[in-house]
């Protein structure tokens, strides 16, 4: 059986984070899958999906070293084109990933107890986000 809905978000700016573990495990739920698969996709090249103890340490420390790994500069390719100062945002983006695939077991997620799933804007301006959740299995 499959089993597919949309996570719909509003991010302010580069860096913001937000948990969006609930909405993930109540998508699961509703499927009435017990146990497979749920993929979380986020549509968009400058925003990334991934696991982390959502503390406010770590969402500070992650776009901050994200930023020194792949600093804002003019002298990306992209933005020698098309002059719209983000592209580090598709690089970081890009290196961390739009999806991420999590075990269903017993109707829910499977994830350790400090083990929560992100949604990371790296753009440098706010956007409406869109995040597709497949749920497969029995």
């Amino acid at each position: 059986m499959v089993h597919q809905e949309q996570i719909h978000l509003s991010t302010n700016c580069h860096g913001d984070m937000h948990d969006i573990t609930d909405k993930v495990n109540s998508i699961v739920k509703k499927s009435g899958i017990k146990t497979g698969m749920a993929h979380v996709f986020n549509i968009g090249s400058t925003a990334s999906i991934g696991t982390i103890e959502f503390e406010p340490g770590l969402q500070r420390d992650l776009p901050e070293i994200l930023n020194k790994l792949i600093p804002p500069s003019r002298e990306y390719g992209h933005e020698q084109m098309w002059h719209d100062g983000n592209g580090h945002s598709h690089l970081q983006a890009t290196w961390l990933g739009p999806s991420l695939t999590v075990p269903v077991k017993n109707g829910t997620l499977e994830l350790g107890t400090w083990q929560q799933i992100f949604h990371l804007e790296c753009d440098v301006k706010p956007r409406q986000r869109d995040i597709v959740v497949t749920i497969y299995g029995e």
